[in-house]
């Protein structure tokens, strides 16, 4: 990283880990000028290359091309530079759903040199805090239905000066559009080093304090042109739809950044519910999907005819792992390849993966190019095929986290350690064993258990709980606490919902446990620490859940 920053402002570059802490990085075969800026490549260049007249977003019941959303995100970042006073290297807040507003900010504010954080919608005020103080972000942009948690925060943050409205309808009648709506249709996009920080990504571990991976912007191509060109071999005629929220790195690639790199199209759901997918495929002759399992499998059930969704060339599994059943009754009932794959925050997406041509159940697959894969032990000695150990791997991608101590258990003698344990079977394919953390992963939603306990002990009913992942045949996982009631409270259906609902009021509501048990005591060590295992053990000796 020798590169000159174009960041003026660089509270990015200081707060990357120290040199010995950075993973290997295996940049061969991903050739980028040292100036780069990704937002250009994504947009500008496309209707350079001639694809100007095609439709590079659909959402809201509008579309637009390629060379309309070059203006529009032109126009937006005149307004963030000229009357939002955004300079290089400041970070940008981004809240909200998945719309084509959403990623021509993104798009805006990536053109002018600013560092994105974009997040999703159903955070809280006090969510939304603990990432405005961790990026130390100055503004923020929020669809205009959605300010509230938004405006809560900023009234009580150190950081957060400016919250600015944008129209995620598609009417652009909002502050942010108003802004920019005389602006000139063309700007020159700061000259960005390929290894500035262009983005963000937040992601909680399993103590639930949350951490910001950083990624460069030359990382932004080399997903696109490693997994989605290697594996998903994109063409400009591809139609991409799905699930997974914008503010993931795994929707923001699938649903961003893989087809605007190649002149397709992406059409965007606030409301991606299985079967609203399955009329937007429809509707669109979508060619490819991404979304998680149950997602897959709930799809199928609403089916009456594979012949529905005989336009996909490809559906995407990531999130949680794809089950043998779901993987056959998908490719009996549609004829689609179904690809499992894993990706990290992290490490900014998939990195193994199924082939259109090479794919089998209960496999992981492959590294993706560029990517390389071991199992290890934990003195990091690669181990036997068959053997279950930690998945290490390395390639053009890396975990960099914000300032965090955490960076040295991610990154050890070069290698990123996923925290997922896996196998290596005799051909070298690689299997998913199991989670090596906390973490509670339900229906493609990763959950810390911890940030899930602390609102519950936020409610004077609750004396003491403990949160686990319990195994669940449609989510994969579920969220089950286990809480010992303050006395006098009555352990019945009504305290069930009671606790269900504050826990929706205090955090995202994906993370509200859907089974609760009440118990007179938790298992602890003789320092008073939670034995979260021994709750495994005996409930679910069959699945003990690590």
């Amino acid at each position: 990283m020798n590169t000159p920053s174009a960041h003026g402002d660089s509270f990015a570059r200081d707060n990357l880990p120290p040199g010995a802490r950075f993973p290997d990085l295996l940049l061969a075969g991903f050739d980028y000028p040292e100036r780069l800026n990704a937002a250009v490549a994504l947009c500008d260049r496309q209707v350079e290359q001639g694809h100007g007249d095609r439709v590079a977003l659909i959402g809201n019941g509008r579309q637009r091309t390629y060379c309309e959303l070059a203006g529009w995100t032109n126009r937006l970042a005149h307004a963030l530079v000229e009357d939002l006073g955004v300079r290089p290297g400041n970070r940008v807040l981004i809240r909200s759903a998945n719309n084509p507003a959403m990623v021509a900010c993104w798009l805006a504010a990536t053109k002018a040199g600013a560092v994105v954080v974009n997040t999703m919608p159903m955070l809280r005020a006090g969510e939304l805090g603990q990432i405005v103080d961790k990026a130390e972000v100055s503004l923020a942009l929020c669809d205009s239905r959605l300010l509230e948690e938004l405006e809560a925060c900023a009234s009580n943050s150190a950081f957060l000066q400016r919250v600015v409205a944008f129209d995620g309808t598609a009417n652009h009648d909002a502050e942010l559009d108003r802004l920019a709506l005389d602006k000139a249709d063309d700007f020159a996009a700061v000259d960005t080093a390929a290894d500035d920080v262009a983005l963000l990504g937040f992601t909680s571990g399993t103590t639930g304090e949350p951490k910001a991976t950083m990624h460069y912007h030359r990382d932004l191509l080399i997903i696109a042109d490693g997994y989605a060109r290697e594996v998903l071999q994109v063409t400009p005629d591809d139609v991409f739809v799905g699930s997974p929220p914008l503010a993931f790195t795994f929707g923001l690639g699938g649903l961003a950044i893989f087809p605007l790199r190649f002149g397709a199209t992406a059409v965007l759901l606030e409301r991606a519910s299985p079967p609203n997918m399955l009329e937007i495929i429809r509707e669109h002759r979508a060619t490819v999907v991404f979304t998680a399992p149950t997602a897959y499998r709930t799809m199928l059930a609403s089916l009456e005819s594979g012949r529905e969704l005989e336009s996909l060339r490809v559906a995407v599994s990531a999130g949680e792992t794809l089950p043998p059943p779901i993987y056959h009754d998908w490719i009996q009932r549609t004829g689609t390849p179904i690809l499992d794959g894993i990706g990290a925050t992290e490490m900014l997406h998939i990195f193994l993966s199924n082939r259109l041509d090479d794919h089998r159940p209960g496999c992981t697959g492959l590294p993706v190019a560029g990517y390389e894969a071991r199992i290890v032990d934990a003195g990091m000695r690669e181990l036997p095929r068959g053997e279950v150990g930690r998945l290490a791997v390395r390639g053009p991608t890396g975990c960099r986290y914000l300032a965090d101590s955490r960076q040295r258990d991610y990154v050890r003698d070069g290698w990123n350690i996923t925290g997922d344990a896996f196998y290596q079977d005799a051909e070298g394919y690689f299997h998913f064993a199991a989670r090596n953390d906390d973490m509670i992963v339900s229906a493609g939603y990763n959950i810390a258990g911890p940030e899930v306990e602390a609102a519950l002990l936020a409610n004077e009913m609750v004396r003491e709980c403990a949160v686990i992942g319990a195994p669940n045949g449609e989510r994969g996982q579920i969220v089950e606490a286990f809480v010992v009631l303050s006395p006098e409270i009555e352990p019945d259906e009504g305290c069930v919902q009671r606790l269900q609902d504050f826990v929706k009021q205090t955090i995202a509501p994906y993370k509200y446990p859907r089974s609760i048990r009440f118990v007179e005591t938790l298992p602890k060590t003789a320092t008073g620490k939670i034995q979260r295992f021994q709750l495994r053990q005996a409930h679910y000796p069959d699945n003990p859940v690590p």
